[in-house]
């Protein structure tokens, strides 16, 4: 499986589900931090387009592209979009979906996604946003603990004054680790890799999940 990161912070994420859900399953890491930087400075340009189609279209077998932002075009090109299988949970869910992001390059995508779905189901929803720009700059320090727990206490503050939701999305793969600071709220906090993984390892029909 190839799995295509625009931070490194994400290669022992994978390895780690990797590990505990399929242990043996060979993956390949294609890290390009350049291609968000370009994204966040110049949107999803031709050029970019054009790069991330090609890397992801010479990969062999199934892959994953664990940045939101880019999701559309990895789609596009074959690719698993982390998100998707995330936001098609959050849909049948229905209801008020708190839908938590850091980046503004994130916005468009993700609620772009989950409104899709949200129209494709069968159920009705709303998306309540919660944008925390001020605290990516701990994950870009490496402060993955000191970022999730920032981001937990943001949505249990959000949680505070918005009883009626039903649950939360954490939009960004990095964003995982907030998940577990937040298991006494009382409802579904939807992450994307794990789900991602299991979606996109059925493909691989040489191992099975545990």
């Amino acid at each position: 499986m190839q799995l295509f990161h625009t931070s490194p912070a994400h290669i022992a994420r994978f390895d780690a589900l990797r590990d505990r859900i399929a242990p043996g399953l060979s993956l390949h890491h294609t890290v390009r931090e350049d291609w968000l930087d370009s994204a966040r400075n110049e949107g999803l340009t031709d050029r970019l387009s054009a790069e991330v189609t090609a890397a992801i279209q010479a990969a062999k077998g199934p892959s994953i592209c664990t940045c939101t932002t880019i999701g559309d075009i990895a789609e596009a090109a074959g690719a698993t979009r982390i998100d998707r299988p995330m936001m098609l949970a959050a849909a049948a869910l229905g209801g008020e979906i708190c839908l938590v992001y850091c980046l503004a390059s994130t916005k468009i995508a993700s609620t772009s996604l989950l409104q899709s779905c949200l129209d494709a189901s069968a159920r009705s929803g709303r998306i309540e946003p919660l944008f925390l720009p001020d605290l990516w700059p701990l994950f870009e320090a490496g402060d993955e603990d000191g970022f999730a727990r920032a981001i937990a206490a943001e949505v249990a503050n959000h949680l505070t004054a918005h009883p009626d939701t039903v649950s939360v999305v954490l939009a960004q793969a990095s964003m995982e680790g907030a998940a577990k600071y937040l298991d006494r709220a009382g409802l579904p906090i939807l992450t994307a890799p794990e789900i991602a993984f299991r979606t996109t390892l059925t493909q691989a029909t040489d191992v099975e999940p545990k």
